[in-house]
């Protein structure tokens, strides 16, 4: 992040040098009736650290930069891809060619293991790449229908006997994601987003039940867009190795079920908190593994189809 923010500053004195028409336009094209970063915005790009909390934006059709979504990889970790990843091969690549140079072929066992050495940075950046990997998901589109807010595995459902959001009795459902699954989250439902609330912590191991109370976390407050607008929780939490939550939206944004909305980078948990009332059925259970926006994590039968 420090890194992204440093290389903003060399962009901006580049853009506002050479590319005046360009700056002209994105400022032309800018919505917002304020700026919240603590630099002067010119482009959609420099509000990526800074989009949940309002402030200047582009509307999708005129943000420049939006072929990076059709990359197949997260958005928000293409820095992560071509900066730490490349470094690992570029590493790789060096070791190999030192390899090649020094010419030692006389014990088979020392070259091997030589070898190893070579090509273990090529693995670590294959490693983040299929880290963050952002494949695509058909989205289930029924009436009362909760879909999975992340990818990973069932680890806890538990009624609660009040939460004070929703307003009553609820059912929480925790989601552990370990390094190796999509780390993308996504809306449950059709929602509006009421508000966030971050909360510093500890990170500790997200298999942990005293993470969920103890770690770094964000809750994202969401809606239904369509009656009866039940109200639910997603929380990201972080995990022993994760130590980046990333959200995107703000209080107001409306988002289609199953729509990106962050992601926590590697390895954490997620948990949602829906009303339970009912109608509710719960249509997963402990161990299953799911992924976000295609899973079916619980269902209103006494909902009404939208007009």
């Amino acid at each position: 992040m420090r890194l992204e923010l440093a290389w903003g500053h060399v962009r901006r004195w580049y853009l506002k040098a050479f590319r005046k028409g360009y700056v002209a336009k994105m400022a032309a094209l800018r919505r917002g009736d304020r700026n919240v970063c603590p630099f002067e915005v010119l482009d959609p790009r420099d509000v990526k650290f800074y989009r949940n909390l309002g402030g200047y934006y582009w509307d999708p059709h005129d943000d420049p930069f939006t072929w990076r979504e059709r990359l197949g990889f997260a958005r928000s970790g293409l820095t992560e891809l071509w900066l730490i990843a490349g470094s690992f091969f570029a590493a790789s690549a060096i070791l190999s060619w030192v390899l090649a140079l020094s010419g030692l072929t006389a014990n088979p066992v020392v070259l091997w293991l030589l070898r190893l050495v070579a090509w273990t940075p090529a693995v670590l950046g294959l490693f983040i790449i299929w880290f963050f990997r952002n494949p695509r998901r058909n989205i289930p589109q029924a009436p009362g229908l909760v879909v999975s807010p992340a990818d990973g595995k069932v680890v806890h459902i538990a009624e609660i006997e009040h939460d004070d959001f929703l307003g009553g009795p609820a059912v929480e459902i925790g989601i552990f994601l370990s390094i190796f699954n999509v780390h993308i989250n996504r809306v449950p439902v059709a929602t509006r987003v009421i508000g966030l609330r971050y909360r510093k912590g500890k990170f500790l191991n997200a298999l942990r039940p005293e993470s969920a109370r103890e770690n770094e976390q964000l809750a994202v407050r969401i809606e239904e867009s369509q009656p009866p607008h039940r109200r639910m929780i997603v929380r990201q939490i972080t995990g022993a190795i994760a130590r980046r939550i990333v959200c995107w939206v703000k209080p107001g944004d409306e988002l289609a079920a199953g729509e990106q909305f962050g992601m926590i980078k590697l390895g954490s948990r997620t948990e949602l908190v829906l009303p339970r009332e009912p109608g509710l059925r719960i249509e997963i259970r402990l161990g299953d593994m799911v992924h976000a926006g295609s899973s079916i994590l619980a269902r209103y039968e006494n909902t009404p189809a939208s007009s």
